[in-house]
């Protein structure tokens, strides 16, 4: 008897020492103000990911901008991206990315035909929150209208990848340290890359 009023008292100190539970990723849902959101500069933050072909690219990246423009039908839009692979700066502008309102996914294919499924994750409006879904492997990205995010905006994606399983370790970042020239003659004195 006294080990079961034991346990009973104990309980609830044990639930309130329990971890947080995490809160499923939300998608955004897709319509017709969503692709206009999209349009414009964005850089490439953090990401972590167990599909080798993606961790590869993430260990290889150390700085990434990238823009949407309108593509040539309603639902596509075309990327122009500048990324440092290594130490070598590389210009791709022959990718698109098709965005399907009806399940509300970005299907992205690549140069080289690769093509990668995502949803947007709900979040604030300057951020980009990538959860790629064809994949049995997890993985989050996080993309920003500025090179730098907020330190609330840090924590927050950080707590998603720690409910997806990845570790500190996991996770890649860029720097501005590494930055390319961006296109109409920016370049790595810009005090916003600086």
């Amino acid at each position: 008897m006294l080990a079961t009023l034991t346990l009973l008292l104990g309980l609830p100190l044990a639930l309130a020492t329990e971890p947080p539970s995490c809160a499923p990723l939300v998608a955004v849902t897709f319509d017709s103000t969503t692709i206009p959101q999209l349009l414009g500069q964005w850089f490439f933050i953090a990401g972590a990911s167990r599909y080798p072909p993606h961790l590869a690219e993430l260990r290889a990246v150390t700085f990434e901008a990238f823009s949407f423009s309108p593509g040539s039908h309603e639902n596509e839009l075309n990327i122009s991206e500048i990324i440092r692979m290594n130490e070598t700066c590389v210009v791709r502008n022959s990718s698109r990315t098709q965005v399907f309102q009806h399940n509300s996914t970005l299907v992205h294919v690549g140069d080289n035909g690769v093509v990668s499924m995502a949803r947007l994750i709900q979040s604030d409006k300057d951020l980009l929150i990538l959860n790629h879904i064809n994949i049995d492997f997890p993985n989050l990205t996080l993309s920003a209208r500025t090179p730098n995010v907020s330190k609330e905006h840090m924590e927050e994606f950080k707590a998603q990848l720690q409910c997806l399983g990845f570790t500190e370790e996991e996770v890649f970042y860029t720097s501005t340290e590494h930055a390319c020239p961006l296109p109409g003659g920016e370049d790595n004195a810009d005090p916003q890359l600086g």
